[in-house]
């Protein structure tokens, strides 16, 4: 496993859950992730969708024992920028030569989108062997990933996209998943810190 691969999967190891967190008000980014730390998911996903996320990454940093990271990271400067604020890993829907090329360049926990052979190659080609699949369950779901993880072994996933409390358990049984992505967690509007907290225990004790 090279250093790279090694330093992702660090951070896929810390929860069998990263929480894909969409902060639409920076008020709320503190007390999520004291939330989230709380009941033991500490690898926090803040996607690049909202005006806020740059300044949530820097705020969610604050809390002890998080490890921030950005997701929705499309090209180059998005990664720039993640990083600037201190993402310590970054997460993207897919993989085009010029981000994988910068993420390289940067050393940085990279978590690739692929949905199919063809990309998961890609991806190897490239040097990434720890992705993220996605949109898991649009894609095919466990059934999908086992068949396409057959054949390339080396790879390991953390399915994202319609992963639910329901499911998740049939995804971390498969043997190439480390871990999955959901929201489940942190539903929209004003946080209730005592139920995300208690929603990311229970996440945070699903068997892998």
């Amino acid at each position: 496993m090279s250093n790279l691969s090694a330093s992702v999967e660090k951070v896929m190891r810390l929860a069998p859950v990263i929480p894909v967190l969409v902060i639409e008000d920076i008020e709320h980014a503190l007390p999520i992730a004291e939330a989230l730390v709380a009941g033991g998911l500490p690898a926090l996903e803040v996607t690049l969708r909202t005006d806020c996320a740059i300044e949530a990454i820097k705020a969610m940093k604050q809390v002890p024992g998080a490890v921030v990271g950005a997701g929705t990271v499309l090209n180059p400067d998005d990664l720039d920028k993640a990083l600037d604020a201190g993402a310590e890993f970054i997460v993207s829907p897919g993989l085009t030569p010029r981000l994988g090329e910068a993420a390289l360049k940067r050393e940085i926990p990279f978590l690739p989108g692929t949905a199919n052979a063809s990309d998961i190659m890609l991806a190897l080609d490239m040097g990434f062997d720890r992705l993220k699949f996605f949109p898991a369950m649009a894609a095919g779901g466990p059934p999908a990933l086992k068949a396409i993880s057959a054949p390339l072994a080396q790879a390991r996933f953390c399915p994202t996209g319609g992963v639910t409390p329901a499911n998740a358990p049939e995804w971390l049984a498969l043997d190439a998943v480390i871990c999955v992505g959901g929201s489940w967690m942190v539903p929209k509007g004003k946080p209730d810190p005592k139920k995300i907290e208690a929603d990311a225990r229970t996440a945070a004790g699903l068997a892998r």
